[in-house]
């Protein structure tokens, strides 16, 4: 097994985008467990589990920034007027609304109320149709 070696944070190359995805879905998931848990929806194992596997991956991501030199607090992207990507640290609770809600908060709602995506997608070149997809989307938390 290699050993990871310390990058400094700007040459770490993909590193920052990538702990930038895992730490949205890790807090999406968050936000997740924290709507069932108020709703009753979940056992006390079942939250145990839940809590336990977010606090690994919470920790891991916290490494890795350590690994390739990042402040976590920079995985947390301006996206100018669609404003931040992630919420500030301890400024949103799922099923509050704010002000200024980040991506995060607006994703979390669309899992929560559900949204469907239809769509036709064709790629090509040449004014040659060389791909054809027809697409339908359903984004959920609930079972369906």
């Amino acid at each position: 097994m290699q050993a990871i070696s310390k990058s400094k944070g700007s040459d770490s190359g993909l590193a920052p985008l990538l702990l930038t995805v895992v730490e949205l879905i890790r807090q999406l998931m968050e936000a997740q467990v924290i709507r069932r848990m108020d709703a009753g929806t979940l056992n006390d194992s079942e939250l145990d589990r839940a809590a336990e596997s977010l606090q690994k991956l919470e920790q891991q991501v916290v490494q890795l920034c350590e690994i390739f030199d990042i402040d976590p607090a920079d995985l947390n992207i301006n996206l100018g007027e669609m404003g931040n990507l992630l919420p500030q640290s301890g400024g949103y609770y799922p099923g509050e609304t704010s002000s200024q809600p980040s991506i995060l908060e607006l994703l979390d709602r669309l899992l929560n109320t559900g949204v469907v995506v239809e769509g036709d997608l064709d790629l090509g070149l040449a004014q040659l149709s060389l791909v054809h997809a027809k697409l339908r989307l359903v984004l959920t938390s609930k079972p369906l």
